[in-house]
């Protein structure tokens, strides 16, 4: 299939105009905002597509998960890895919910070391590129994720995250209190990475002060 269709934009579209309809697209099309994961993988496949110059898109199995696996196959491949290539950032990524099925706290020195030894799949843990003008959020839909939001804007704490090492650069947001950045909580909408690894525990929206910072995901 025609990926330009898939993003409804014209095949002379320029960068920006496709990175303006995938933003309007993904907001239809993700899990959070009531679309469907088919619908979405779809949406990630066409633009990968573009972004290489391809001219087609592979249609998947709506049943089969490879695509999520190969995507996340070098991420979720155990032990260090060599440094990340020129222009970009090695992200090694927890899920929060998997923490309590496994007894670990999130300020677990060693969680990530019990992570990477633990049977998780690609979608809980694993590591992944970041490119350095890209924000985390964009990197794990890149790969296939859909990780929480709500607004993409930083207007509210849906896809917040726990920084556990690493910097990022984080666009001013009005509504994570200043505690909490000192914390390490970051809004993975707003975040672009600074150094060359980053250990980031995503789909943190549930802890004590957050909560009361998330908007209803179909709201935008």
């Amino acid at each position: 299939m025609d990926p330009f269709e898939v993003l409804g934009v014209d095949p002379d579209a320029d960068e920006s105009a496709v990175a303006r309809a995938y933003r309007d697209r993904v907001k239809e099309t993700h899990p959070d905002q009531g679309g469907s994961r088919d619908a979405f993988m779809r949406l990630q496949r066409a633009y990968t597509a573009i972004r290489n110059g391809e001219a087609l898109i592979q249609e998947e199995n709506p049943d089969d998960d490879s695509v999520t696996a190969s995507s996340a196959a070098a991420a979720s491949t155990p032990g260090e890895p060599p440094g990340p290539p020129p222009g970009t950032a090695r992200m090694e990524y927890l899920d929060y919910e998997v923490l309590a099925d496994h007894g670990w706290e999130v300020d677990d020195e060693d969680l990530f070391e019990a992570a990477a030894a633990a049977d998780l799949g690609p979608e809980s843990y694993g590591r992944l590129l970041v490119e350095r003008e890209e924000t985390l959020l964009e990197a794990a839909e890149r790969a296939g994720f859909a990780w929480p939001f709500a607004c993409r804007g930083g207007a509210c704490a849906n896809c917040a995250v726990l920084l556990r090492e690493g910097e990022v650069e984080m666009a001013q947001s009005h509504v994570l209190p200043n505690g909490m950045v000192e914390e390490g909580i970051r809004l993975s909408c707003l975040c672009r990475p600074r150094s060359d690894t980053l250990q980031v525990v995503y789909n943190v929206k549930h802890l004590p002060g957050l909560d009361e910072l998330r908007l209803p995901s179909q709201r935008f």
